[in-house]
């Protein structure tokens, strides 16, 4: 069974092998539990709804705040891989991300702008693990896309996890479970960056996860080498790869490690992966692929 939905500004395909006894209403229903969790993350994370979780309590300054387990778990993933970058990968650029054009709602086509200081980095944001609490120390916007859509698949995949076989696909960013119809591993196309609707590499998967970072996705109409991913520090737009894909035992991890290793470019992204041990490759601007990390056995270049 397949179903799709449209949530954070993508489109989830959900993809489900059942076994044999299955019935047709506990798979739908399972599914749909699947989808209402980036329901549930996306109410919680989202920088563009005035109304979401992350906006409201971004609006209480110097007084600890008690947000739920959608919003800390991102969250705190978030500010472990700042701590890991140095600040290059920081949850705290929601303000430079709106300068920079992106703060329109994909829904409500409305705009967003939210007050800030210009000084802000990650170590404004603080977190209490014990009482599960938030506390800004000056005006900030969090931005947790690199975080929130690997975390909603991961939470969809748990939810799947007793399925023969399953994909949780959020516009290209996936957990494969299990095996396919054939009983083999997931074969996974990465997009071709300069050509939409081609391939350029394919791997072999099963109860991975795998996500792709790249410059070619959302573009700033004005500035031609400004993108979605921008680093905090120098507020451009690094550009030593045009796409950086992780291959991780879980969606959240590959979604902040394929955007941390575009951030700090080239030798510094390949250590970043090696470090955690992880798999990945890269795609430079002349096309080349990169790999990094792991046994790259497993990838088939497509022809």
């Amino acid at each position: 069974m397949r179903k799709t939905k449209l949530y954070m500004d993508t489109v989830v395909d959900i993809q489900v092998v059942t076994r044999e006894g299955t019935s047709e209403e506990e798979v739908e229903a399972t599914i749909d539990h699947a989808f209402d969790l980036f329901r549930k993350v996306e109410q919680a994370c989202s920088r563009f709804s005035p109304d979401s979780e992350l906006m409201n309590v971004s609006r209480v300054i110097g007084k600890p705040v008690q947000i739920s387990p959608f919003l800390f778990e991102p969250l705190r993933f978030a500010l472990e891989m700042a701590k890991l970058t140095d600040g290059e990968f920081d949850p705290a650029i929601g303000k430079v991300m709106e300068e920079q054009g992106f703060n329109r709602h994909y829904l409500t086509d409305s705009f967003i702008q939210n007050p800030s200081d210009d000084s802000v980095t990650y170590q404004d944001i603080v977190l209490d693990e014990q009482y599960r609490t938030l506390f800004l120390n000056k005006p900030l916007v969090i931005d947790l896309g690199a975080v929130a859509k690997g975390f909603a698949i991961d939470l969809a995949a748990n939810e799947l996890k007793d399925f023969k076989g399953f994909v949780v696909n959020a516009g290209g960013d996936l957990f494969a479970g299990g095996v396919d119809q054939k009983g083999e591993p997931w074969k996974i196309g990465i997009q071709h960056p300069e050509q939409k609707d081609e391939i350029i590499y394919v791997i072999e998967i099963s109860n991975q996860a795998v996500c792709t970072s790249g410059s070619y996705e959302r573009k700033n109409a004005k500035l031609p080498r400004m993108h979605h991913i921008i680093n905090p520090q120098t507020k451009e737009s690094p550009n030593h790869w045009v796409s950086s894909t992780v291959i991780a035992p879980f969606a959240m991890m590959a979604d902040a490690f394929s955007t941390a290793t575009f951030l700090v470019g080239n030798e510094k992204g390949k250590k970043l992966i090696e470090d955690v041990n992880l798999r990945g490759f890269f795609i430079t601007p002349k096309l080349q692929i990169v790999h990094v990390g792991g046994n790259s056995n497993d990838n088939k270049k497509m022809d």
